[in-house]
């Protein structure tokens, strides 16, 4: 390869499944070279308890890509998330004490004041994410160099997490010998690789459902009006499972990819499962339908919470793109159609759109993070917005 070859590498360290991806930036454009996969170790409910144990599992994965691509890793960027994270808006007022126009630099001067906001004790900011600015009370500027006011205030979303957790999971990585380029709140970097520029200005919103996490993230134009952490996950789900019909979480798993279903009305409810039984205890059987019932249950439940955040966002009724399901909570059957009956809008997979050469086996929601960290940390690479194009290699997806 060419001695300038500049890799993106993106690392979603997952509480079940460790994904990597590797992509070669080619001018303004990312090609995917390879990926890799390996299982999830050293989490529990969500936070890293043996970090030894998670990096091993991250150099797993970033090897199994390395020997497909025929390259060397060093550094990769990671995805955050988990109930540490927090949403919050930032905002503050430079007065200029007489009309001006508006340079570039005090637009950074605002936002830096923005930003400059209290946190509790052992939080930090993950990202901050300009909004929009007011100038002399008028709402809703995006970029207003050259622009005449006297008070110029700046609105930020910020994306706060627990330094700990972040220091975790960044130590993991220095173990498994890889340098963090950057770090990314996960279903933020799902929308660098499913959503396009068009759709954002239009209203949608991102949900990952992960194993131990479920984020959610909502655009208006081209900002970012909220990101949150939702209190369920596919976790929960299995362990409903496992409680109702008094079985292993192993057996509770299986029965809920083989039979289960997140909505009454769309499988034959009326047939008979088979239970499974601990050795010594002959066979039982159940209605399919005990079993979606307990998962519609907990989808109606997991909705209404991405709901409550909707409205708190302001975004009720204006999400004309809808939202999108990323994760592999997404891939339950009846996930979407319960989303767009409590959601009251449109609902999809999410897939990588980003990449030149996406393996066909790779369009599945769940390598959707993935593939938003190494677009995340081709941006890191070029340092400038990058552009997307229409046909054959894809540009990248700016904030």
């Amino acid at each position: 390869m060419p001695q300038k070859t500049q890799l993106a590498v993106g690392l979603d360290a997952g509480s079940s499944r460790t994904r990597c991806v590797i992509g070669l930036l080619e001018g303004e454009h990312i090609r995917c070279l390879s990926y890799g996969l390996a299982p999830a170790q050293g989490w529990t409910k969500g936070r890293i308890t043996d970090p030894e144990a998670v990096a091993h599992s991250m150099r797993e994965a970033v090897q199994d890509a390395e020997r497909g691509a025929g390259v060397s890793v060093e550094s990769v960027t990671i995805g955050v998330g988990g109930a540490s994270i927090k949403g919050a808006q930032g905002r503050d007022v430079y007065g200029f004490g007489r009309p001006r126009e508006i340079e570039a630099g005090d637009l950074a001067y605002a936002i830096e004041m923005a930003c400059d906001v209290s946190l509790e004790s052992g939080r930090m900011v993950l990202h901050a994410l300009p909004q929009d600015f007011t100038l002399d009370g008028r709402p809703g500027f995006r970029k207003p160099v050259k622009s005449v006011c006297t008070r110029l205030e700046a609105n930020v979303h910020l994306i706060t997490t627990a330094t700990q957790e972040h220091e975790a999971i960044v130590s993991a990585a220095h173990l498994a010998h890889l340098a963090v380029d950057e770090t990314v709140f996960e279903p933020m970097a799902a929308a660098y690789a499913c959503v396009l520029p068009e759709d954002r200005n239009r209203g949608i919103a991102v949900i990952d459902l992960g194993f131990d996490s479920t984020g959610l993230v909502i655009y208006d134009a081209e900002k970012l009006v909220l990101a949150a952490n939702v209190p369920v996950t596919s976790d929960h789900l299995t362990r409903d499972i496992a409680h109702m019909f008094k079985i292993t979480y192993k057996d509770a798993e299986c029965l809920k990819q083989q039979y289960g279903c997140a909505m009454l009305g769309l499988t034959s409810e009326s047939s008979l499962i088979e239970v499974p039984s601990p050795e010594g205890r002959g066979p039982r059987e159940a209605r399919r339908a005990e079993l979606i019932e307990i998962l519609e249950a907990r989808a109606e439940q997991l909705f209404s919470y991405v709901r409550a955040e909707i409205v708190r966002a302001g975004m009720d009724r204006n999400l004309l793109e809808g939202v999108v399901l990323t994760g592999g909570g997404a891939m339950l059957p009846g996930m979407w159609d319960m989303a767009e009956r409590k959601l009251d809008c449109p609902a999809c997979h999410g897939m990588a759109k980003g990449f030149g050469n996406w393996p066909d086996e790779l369009n599945s929601p769940v390598w959707a993070t993935a593939a938003g960290l190494a677009m995340y940390a081709a941006k890191l690479k070029l340092r400038r917005p990058p552009q997307r194009r229409a046909g054959g290699l894809m540009g990248l997806l700016t904030r």
